[in-house]
């Protein structure tokens, strides 16, 4: 009986992640339009400030993904609450010119790690040590950084 059930998740699970035909299973970037980020803002800020609680998200403690998930669910971003590496891999890339445009997903520490860029030199995260809270692109986190990846459009 494990065994059958074990079977029919990894089934479920393979079926959830392959492309509808015809579609490359990509999703595209959501087209900067301005105030999507005045709209994300307050949301942000909202839980600024909340402690970290490892695979929580919301509405009252958050890990990373959680965050970055509750925020874009609470704009209408529906996706699927996941882990940061499954995160970077279902989200759309992002040009290197545009990887410091406020409100892209920043990846860190071999995908270990996400959180909102708000700018240049600043992002949005839940810290296991802070909680959520706005950091510096610093000489800590700098280097840690993976990638970058764009919010989907909504659907």
């Amino acid at each position: 009986m494990k065994r059958l059930l074990i079977l029919l998740t990894l089934a479920a699970s393979a079926l959830a992640s392959t492309p509808a035909p015809g579609t490359t299973g990509k999703t595209k970037p959501a087209p900067q339009v301005p105030g999507f980020w005045d709209q994300m803002r307050p949301v942000i800020e909202r839980y600024l400030g909340m402690p970290y609680v490892w695979g929580a998200s919301g509405l009252k403690s958050f890990d990373c993904s959680g965050f970055v998930w509750r925020v874009l669910w609470e704009n209408g971003i529906l996706i699927k609450r996941t882990t940061a590496r499954k995160l970077f891999l279902s989200l759309p890339e992002v040009p290197p010119d545009q990887r410091w445009s406020v409100g892209n997903i920043v990846f860190f520490d071999d995908l270990k790690h996400c959180g909102i860029v708000a700018g240049r030199n600043k992002f949005y995260h839940a810290e296991t040590s802070i909680g959520t809270n706005l950091s510096t692109f610093d000489p800590y986190w700098r280097p840690k950084i993976y990638g970058f990846r764009a919010v989907p459009q909504k659907e």
